[in-house]
Parts: C-alpha cells; sequence; structure tokens
C-alpha cells in the first residue's frame, strides 16, 4: 500500500464498518466453496475492520486476518474479539515470509484489495505467495471489480453511498496508455459538514490479464463470476469474483 492509499484508508477509517458493511453473500459464497468451516485455516488478506473474519471465526474456521493499515486494524483488534481469530498487520506481498508453507485451506482477497498493487508484476508476486501458504488443492478466493466494463462503459462514477452519518463520492480518472487509474473520494461527514476528499491510484486489472496471471502463479479451475451469488461473468456489471485452486 502506498502513501496515499494509507492516508485514504485512515481517512475513512472511523466510518468503515458504515460504508462497507458486511455483506452476508461472502460468507455464504466461502463456506459454498469450503465446505463446512470447522477444522478449516483461513487467511482474509484486507481484513480492514474485521467483520468477514469474524463470521468466519464464529462458524468455527481458524482465521487469520491482515490489513496494512493500523487504524483499520486497530479497530478489528478491539471490536472483533473471538478465540479462533488474530489479527496482524500484514502486506499481502510477504505472504511466503510471514506465513509457513501450506498452511492454509483458503486465502481470501476480498473488498478490491489486490488493485492496490500497483503493476502486474506485483499482482503476480502476491498470487506466489498465496500459492505458496495454502495446501495443496486450497482455494483462492478473490473479488475486485469488473475493469473490463469500467473501461469499455468508460464507468466514471462509482454508486453513491449515502447514509444517516454519511455520503460517499467515488470517481474514476482515466489517463491516457495506463493501466492506473485515480480513484477520487469524498467523504461527506454530515454530522460536522466536513468532507474528506483523496485520490489513490488502482491498478486497471482486467479478467483476461489476472486469469492469465493466476495461471502463471499455478493456479488451476479458474472460475470468474458475476457476484458472490456465482451468476455468470461477463457484461455490464461491477463486481468480478473469483475462485481458483491451489
Amino acid at each position: 500500500m502506498n502513501d496515499s492509499q494509507n492516508i485514504f484508508y485512515t481517512s475513512i477509517s472511523k466510518y468503515y464498518s458504515e460504508i462497507f458493511p458486511f455483506n452476508p453473500m461472502q460468507l455464504k459464497f466461502v463456506i459454498n466453496k469450503l465446505g463446512e468451516l470447522p477444522g478449516k485455516h483461513i487467511l482474509d488478506i484486507g481484513c480492514a475492520t474485521g467483520e468477514l473474519s469474524f463470521q468466519l471465526a464464529a462458524g468455527g474456521a481458524e482465521v487469520t486476518g491482515i490489513d496494512l493499515n493500523e487504524d483499520l486494524l486497530q479497530q478489528a483488534i478491539g471490536n472483533k474479539k473471538h478465540e479462533k481469530l488474530t489479527f496482524q498487520q500484514g502486506n499481502m506481498l510477504e505472504l511466503k515470509q510471514d506465513f509457513e508453507v501450506q498452511q492454509f485451506d483458503a486465502v481470501l482477497c476480498f473488498g478490491n484489495t489486490l488493485v492496490h498493487l500497483n503493476s502486474e508484476t506485483l499482482v503476480l508476486q502476491m498470487l506466489e505467495g498465496a500459492k505458496t501458504v495454502l495446501k495443496p488443492g486450497g482455494q483462492l478466493l478473490i473479488q475486485l471489480l469488473n475493469y473490463d466494463y469500467i473501461y469499455n462503459e468508460p464507468v466514471e462514477t462509482l454508486p453513491v453511498i449515502d447514509t444517516e452519518n454519511i455520503k460517499f463520492i467515488r470517481r474514476y480518472n482515466f489517463a491516457d496508455n495506463s493501466d492506473l487509474i485515480g480513484f477520487q473520494t469524498d467523504l461527506e461527514i454530515k454530522a460536522i459538514n466536513r468532507i474528506v476528499s483523496n485520490e489513490t491510484p488502482l491498478l486497471a486489472l482486467k479478467s483476461e490479464t489476472l486469469k492469465t496471471l493466476l495461471e502463471r502463479a499455478g493456479f488451476r479451475n479458474i472460475q470468474f463470476y458475476a457476484n458472490f451469488k456465482q451468476d455468470a461473468f461477463g457484461g455490464k456489471h461491477l463486481p468480478l469474483v473469483v475462485s481458483c485452486n491451489a
């Protein structure tokens, strides 16, 4: 995570769970792919405030949640306590250093986390690390945005998130001849009439490129979906959900 990305997540950390509340479909998707959770060891990359990690642990899995942002991580540590759950600061580029070979039954990377890596080389490094820490046949589950659709339209704004306390506006700034998109956000904090603005670069990782990188990292049975319900991928939809085996 670069400095602008860290500043961005720190600026929204107090409101993160309100902006991005727990999505039960994520939990159902993981269970569908893994089967029963008891006895499973799961790594949750980019765990943020720990909502999904906690639900997985409550379901019986041994869960390790990692995030680079200290503000988000402290919320997870303080608010999501479970005997089967561990949170630690961690870099998705350092999985080989931080964990044992073949330690996990599943590695999760949800929430558009993967595209915070700003080059295909770094994405491949992360995928190779995930392959190393997964047990043979273990599952890598990813969720990001469908940059095929976002670039083809192009999609310049994402849906506004408007709650009792905040309004979160998200825009994309496209650059010619670049795989990076400027992700511009305005967080309006209603109680104090304040707007916090940020811009951070994201990698516009398209589906065919991601498939190639997964194959190079040694993954198989690669499946792309339009959402966590596992509808067919392709067309005008924002999510891209991926499952594959080590």
